[in-house]
């Protein structure tokens, strides 16, 4: 029986010390112009230190088009290596493997903040968003590759493309996307531009890097049919370290009313050497061991590591430990290394989290 203290190999890049990973979490802590904060710094060191054997920055944006909103770290232009390399470095110095997430939020960015409309699979007026030309998604794809080459020459152990939650690559999954450039229509060609990413930051990284890919497995204009297959399809491909796929709640039925658990439905297909994660409400020791235990081989951790920078030492250490219950003070936060601003974001969203 897997146990989250057991250390993970990958086909690519070092070993992780155990099986937890830390969540890209949205903290709004980077500097305007997207370099980093030492508050956002800090908040993975102490996450690293706390025993994760994954740290993942919050979502990065691949290109300036694709910020989704303020105090989002960038990761689209040289100037961002020097805040980036510094947290490469810091990070090793904690034990645990590195990662950048990649993102562009698409039809979800912010275009206040870019400064034109916002690139999207297909026109929608509503989200102030245009219809991508064949160019621009060829651009797209170069955007994620280059981002990629960064996170490799700052010292990250690896990247995870961000696929999930709505943002653009995850629109071009939706179903609404019925483009007939070879990008829309079935399945395939609405897969097409995540493979290409895929196979760009593969065939341009070193033998050393990893390649993880996060997935939402229903909703956001995907069915949960479509999103096994996905999941599937990625998992055969031989391009991926790592699949993480975003459940919400590792516990949670589908919400169509397929059969069974939401989990199960991406637990039993075939794998080969890449890796299963999946991620949602978990916080304790037990709840980990139960997503083992149904066939993940990681487990990614959010509200959990925001309530203790050192969920996964004490998790691995004591086989009973539980989070302790929210709300907590803004004092009790910044202990954990939480920074002001991401205290804010968390403060007008998150009431179960901050008092």
């Amino acid at each position: 029986m897997t146990s989250i203290s057991d250390p993970l190999s990958l086909t690519h890049g070092p070993v992780w010390r155990n099986r937890l990973a830390l969540a890209p979490l949205t903290n709004t802590q980077s500097n305007p112009d997207g370099t980093l904060s030492e508050d956002e710094t800090r908040w993975l060191e102490a996450r690293g230190e706390g025993g994760f054997g994954l740290v993942m920055t919050a979502a990065a944006y691949v290109a300036p088009a694709g910020q989704a909103w303020a105090g989002q770290l960038g990761i689209a232009a040289d100037a961002h290596l020097p805040g980036l390399t510094r947290l490469a470095e810091r990070l090793r110095t904690t034990g645990t493997a590195s990662s950048v997430q990649l993102h562009h939020g698409g039809r979800r960015a912010d275009p206040a903040l870019s400064g034109r409309p916002n690139q999207c699979p297909w026109d929608d007026p509503e989200k102030n968003a245009v219809a991508m030309t064949a160019g621009e998604v060829e651009e797209l794809v170069a955007d994620f590759v280059a981002a990629a080459g960064r996170a490799e020459r700052a010292g990250f152990d690896g990247v995870e493309v961000h696929g999930a939650h709505g943002y653009l690559l995850g629109q071009f999954l939706d179903g609404r996307n019925q483009r007939t450039d070879g990008y829309g229509g079935s399945l395939d060609h609405r897969l097409r531009v995540v493979t290409e990413v895929l196979e760009g930051i593969r065939a341009t990284t070193g033998p050393d890097f990893q390649l993880g890919l996060r997935l939402t497995p229903e909703g956001n204009g995907i069915t949960l049919e479509e999103g096994r297959e996905t999941a599937r399809q990625v998992l055969a491909s031989g391009l991926l370290d790592y699949l993480d796929m975003s459940l919400w709640d590792v516990f949670m039925r589908p919400r169509g009313g397929a059969d069974g658990l939401l989990i199960e439905h991406f637990t039993d297909l075939p794998r080969g050497d890449t890796r299963l994660g999946v991620a949602g409400r978990v916080l304790s020791a037990a709840d980990a061991r139960w997503c083992l235990d149904q066939g993940a081989d990681i487990v990614t951790v959010g509200i959990g590591a925001i309530l203790h920078h050192d969920f996964a030492a004490r998790a691995v250490a004591d086989g009973e430990f539980q989070a302790r219950p929210g709300p907590l003070t803004r004092e009790q936060l910044r202990a954990e290394a939480v920074g002001p601003a991401f205290i804010d974001y968390l403060a007008a969203g998150w009431d179960h989290v901050v008092a």
